[in-house]
């Protein structure tokens, strides 16, 4: 049950930023897929250590405000590694959008750390790196 479990926590994670057909984004949902204290990284170029509400806030704005339409992103390949109560997943995914009246597509790879807490399994950290769009 575990992978199941944790197969539809990483869903969840991606439909959050869903905003396709005019649907509003759920990003607040990602204050009950993280730990309150978990940690959010972006790397590359502007490596950002984030808190939840820090991470949510900017999204929010940018995926209800009109700047991203028509965003969503998804897995596209995934391993987890379960040991007990802690699982690491690391996928490959890729997103599309509107930004700013242009279309775009990028890809990356999220690396997902999981704990199972008494209400079942929670993200504790999660770290992501988009590749560079090709010149």
């Amino acid at each position: 049950m575990s992978r199941t479990e944790i197969d539809a926590l990483t869903a969840e994670l991606f439909a959050a930023f869903d905003n396709r057909g005019g649907k509003t984004a759920d990003v607040a949902r990602i204050r009950r897929l993280v730990l309150p204290d978990g940690v959010i990284v972006k790397t590359g170029p502007e490596f950002t250590v984030y808190t939840v509400d820090e991470f949510i806030e900017p999204r929010r704005r940018l995926l209800s405000e009109g700047r991203l339409v028509e965003f969503s992103e998804w897995e596209t390949a995934g391993r987890t590694e379960i040991a007990g109560d802690i699982a690491s997943r690391f996928c490959e995914y890729r997103k599309s959008g509107i930004l700013d009246g242009e279309p775009f597509e990028g890809d990356g790879t999220k690396a997902i750390q999981f704990v199972r807490t008494p209400e079942g399994w929670r993200i504790a950290a999660l770290a992501w790196y988009d590749r560079p769009a090709p010149a």
